[in-house]
């Protein structure tokens, strides 16, 4: 696999270059970059006059062309101007990893772009979604800073098993949709798999609340007043209907808030509602205040049990700022608080995101288990005891101690050495000969080797994700279903070939072309067709041809009549012709 790579790409972890794939920009038929041109051209013209300033700036800072689907290439070689890179995915890849890539500056663009048929509305990813709507807006460096963070936290976000599940069927949903000849009753059988998984979340997990933030924001977010709102929602600046639907009166305008969070989504559906934020730095002023709500801040026994129940490798942080990476399978808690935490597996040991010499998953891979909180009866918890407390306490190198903790944890074994921070402050005692029991229970015994026991009074950070990214394998990404490429037809073929044959005729590259025969062409082999159609008559208007643009105004109100579910789209294309805009 190949990609040009630039300094901030270079700063990618390995797990999330494992989504990243070439563009292969010459799989771009004619048909998909005419597809391209008139969704720009029309949403260049409509935005310009309901979009926010940013857009239009951020298009010519991006070097995104109306006229040609983007070059990844090249958008990179201007996006890390302004501190930002790109790049390729197939289709929707899970949150946490999408989040991730938003932390590191980089743009994740699904380099498919939607049929002909869907040229209004795409429910899968595609480069008109993700280039022309999100990258034009990053080039506001408020927003871009929003994205960022919002990436950097979204990404420790704890997700529930459901998420994923949900996840796989959104993806299954929209490959489908966009694949050509899937039959309906698939589309409908996948469409009732997300509808079941949505009635049936549960209480919804850290994750699920952020995405509907992303959503309300980023994907469909407005700007400015209640009465006179902007645009700046990448699904609506990419989406020729919604942009124009969300400023009807028929959706209903809310002030953005938190409240935002708890607002779900329906991916397959125009928008009821949509949120207006006054201003860019507002969204990060939510976003703190949905930051405060998260174990990642919060801690406690609520964290540890949310992660407990993701099943998903994360990290609690102790009050000692001792970090244990791993995947929670078990908690004992007293009054409310948690007393003793056990991973099971692979487990890592940290301080501050970087890995404790001697504590990787080589000398942790069948679990961690530590108790946490104050010993019983010792108001003085041992991480804030100075050394001469320890040795008071007995809690010193080869001394044999037992230490019962608040909630009949007790610890029993001989004293080896302890593990400081830069601070000089004990994170991590080691015991050998060590039995560690509850009530009667045993958690563990000599046998399993020498004991590592976490200092820490409290749990003050839970959250998704390693602490130190090297301490796990996590290139291990399996990807259940890939966009499908279908076989092109000879039909297919020679009406890609047509619209090869126009978009030379006005790039100049070849002008010896006879149009009146395309059109003959059309009007005999591809009677569905409309765009190719509307692209002649341009043409023709552009050349002074007004015969032959009569004909094909003629030959586009007859398909009116008998498709007319393109009207509004032929008619669109028309408008941008006869009013003589220059876009």
């Amino acid at each position: 696999m190949s990609y040009e790579s630039n300094y901030i790409l270079d700063k990618l972890p390995k797990h999330l270059k494992q989504y990243i794939k070439p563009q292969d920009y010459e799989d771009y038929s004619p048909i998909d970059q005419a597809v391209w041109r008139y969704v720009m051209r029309k949403n260049v013209d409509y935005l310009s006059k309901v979009a926010h300033k940013s857009y239009l700036e951020g298009l010519k800072k991006t070097g995104i062309s109306i006229d040609h689907i983007p070059n990844m290439y090249g958008m990179n070689r201007i996006l890390k101007e302004i501190g930002w890179a790109a790049v390729a995915v197939d289709g929707f890849i899970p949150p946490s990893a999408f989040m991730e890539f938003q932390a590191y500056n980089v743009l994740v663009i699904a380099s498919d772009i939607r049929q002909l048929e869907h040229i209004e509305y795409t429910p899968a990813p595609d480069i008109i979604h993700e280039g022309a709507g999100h990258a034009p807006i990053i080039a506001n460096p408020e927003y871009a800073e929003y994205l960022r963070r919002f990436g950097e936290i979204g990404s420790k976000a704890i997700s529930s098993a459901k998420d994923y599940e949900l996840y796989e069927a959104v993806r299954h949903l929209s490959i489908i949709k966009e694949a050509q000849g899937t039959p309906q009753i698939a589309i409908d059988k996948a469409q009732k798999k997300i509808e079941d998984l949505q009635e049936n979340m549960g209480k919804p997990s850290e994750m699920a609340l952020i995405r509907n933030l992303h959503w309300w924001t980023v994907e469909y977010g407005l700007i400015g007043t209640l009465d006179k709102p902007k645009i700046y929602g990448a699904g609506l600046l990419s989406s020729i209907g919604e942009s124009a639907w969300c400023m009807t009166d028929k959706v209903k305008k809310i002030p953005y808030s938190i409240e935002a969070a708890h607002t779900s989504f329906d991916i397959t559906q125009p928008q009821p509602q949509l949120f207006v934020t006054p201003d860019f730095a507002y969204l990060n002023q939510v976003l703190e205040e949905f930051t405060n709500t998260m174990s990642l801040r919060k801690g406690g026994l609520s964290g540890l049990e949310k992660l407990i129940d993701s099943k998903e490798l994360g990290t609690v942080e102790l009050s000692t700022g001792l970090q244990i990476s791993g995947n929670f399978d078990s908690v004992i808690s007293h009054e409310g608080k948690p007393v003793y935490l056990q991973t099971g597996g692979n487990t890592a040991l940290s301080y501050r995101e970087k890995e404790l010499i001697g504590h990787s998953i080589l000398q942790h891979p069948n679990g961690f288990g530590s108790p946490i909180g104050k010993l019983k009866g010792i108001n003085l918890a041992i991480e804030d005891m100075s050394p001469r407390d320890l040795k008071a306490y007995n809690i010193y190198e080869g001394e044999v101690v037992s230490l019962e903790f608040i909630g009949d944890i007790k610890v029993s074994g001989e004293i080896i050495t302890g593990t400081r921070n830069l601070k000089g402050e004990i994170i991590l005692i080691t015991l050998a000969n060590c039995t560690v029991t509850h009530d009667k229970k045993i958690l563990f015994h000599p046998n399993m080797g020498l004991y590592h026991m976490a200092v820490g009074e409290n749990i003050v950070s839970v959250f998704n994700g390693p602490a130190d990214l090297k301490s796990f394998d996590l290139v291990n990404h399996k990807i259940t279903d890939t966009t499908i490429k279908s076989a092109k037809t000879p039909k297919r073929k020679q009406l890609e070939q047509l619209y090869k044959q126009v978009r030379e005729f006005r790039e100049g590259k070849n002008v010896t072309i006879s149009r009146n025969k395309v059109f003959q062409e059309i009007k005999a082999n591809h009677p569905k067709d409309w765009l190719l159609a509307v692209e002649l008559y341009e043409l023709a208007k552009n050349n002074g041809d007004e015969n032959f643009a009569k004909e094909l105004k003629s030959y586009l109100e007859t398909l009116k009549q008998s498709k007319p579910q393109l009207g509004h789209l032929i008619d669109d294309g028309l408008g941008l012709v006869d009013n003589s805009l220059v876009i």
